[in-house]
């Protein structure tokens, strides 16, 4: 038998991994774009036709228009939030000794080892009409009346931080990690100010991993369902919580895989137009 040349091995390598993609994830997907190209019946169920009618309905409907809009808005936010604590939180690290930045990491990456919806319910505790809040705000004269964040955007804005900050500072660490310490040296040498390092060798040099940290934490606040479910409610729904309501409340699971492909086709074209917008204007904003 005849060895591989050289054009052909590296696709015969991946060809394992791809295959494996395809059947896990790849498929799954596929068979939710068809169900979406059907039509339902409250009387009969899913119909065997093909129509667009459903994508229609939720691009024309004002009231998935506004649920979009609190999805990826609130994904915005929690990303631009992450970004400014992850990342000086992630410098910090990048400072410390090993045996200090052993201990802060074990300390930024312990909430990762407890479960999103037990940290959510402790939020829920947190947040409720009863709960820490209001004790707290009563003990210090704030408000004599129950103080909740319970079924409101800023309470899921906290809850979702809480749950993602970590995947910032983790990917902007990793990429301060690769960054030579003398080139900074050199800087302070040359008569830069700390500062003038930190904007013109540092950041430009972490970018990567800002941005890889941004994109993480919106597509999974965008995606997310535990926290907005718990704190947000009926009140404050998002996309992935109007899903689950699709299947299991109305099952109307062709409306309901309608609503997951634009939300997945939604959060690649903002991931890609982002990604394109830094890797042309991250370089100069810091030059």
């Amino acid at each position: 038998m005849s060895a591989a040349s050289p054009r052909t091995t590296p696709y015969l390598l991946t060809a394992p991994g791809v295959l494996f993609f395809a059947a896990l994830l790849g498929f799954p997907m596929v068979m939710t774009f068809v169900l979406s190209l059907h039509s339902y019946d409250f009387n009969t169920g899913i119909q065997s036709d093909w129509t667009l009618a459903n994508y229609a309905d939720v691009l024309g409907d004002s009231y998935f228009h506004k649920i979009f809009s609190r999805t990826f808005g609130l994904g915005l936010l929690v990303t631009l939030i992450c970004v400014l604590i992850g990342v000086p939180e992630a410098y910090v690290l990048s400072r410390l000794s090993s045996g200090w930045r052993s201990v802060f990491l074990l300390v930024v990456l312990g909430p990762l080892l407890i479960s999103v919806v037990v940290r959510t319910l402790g939020w829920a505790l947190f947040f409720g009409g009863n709960g820490i809040l209001t004790m707290t705000a009563q003990a210090l004269g704030f408000s004599d009346e129950p103080v909740s964040l319970m079924f409101t955007f800023a309470g899921m804005t906290i809850a979702l931080v809480h749950v993602l900050v970590p995947f910032m500072v983790i990917s902007v660490w990793a990429s301060l990690q690769k960054i030579d310490p003398q080139s900074e040296d050199a800087g302070l040498s040359l008569g830069a100010t700390k500062f003038t390092v930190l904007r013109r060798i540092t950041l430009p040099q972490a970018m990567p991993g800002i941005l890889s940290g941004s994109i993480i934490v919106f597509a999974l606040t965008a995606s997310a369902f535990a926290t907005p479910a718990i704190i947000g409610g009926r009140r404050m729904k998002v996309v992935a919580t109007a899903a689950y309501d699709e299947y299991l409340s109305t099952l109307n699971w062709p409306l309901g895989a309608t609503i997951a492909v634009l939300l997945l086709l939604a959060n690649i074209v903002i991931i890609l137009s982002f990604n394109k917008i830094i890797e042309r204007r991250y370089a100069k904003v810091f030059e």
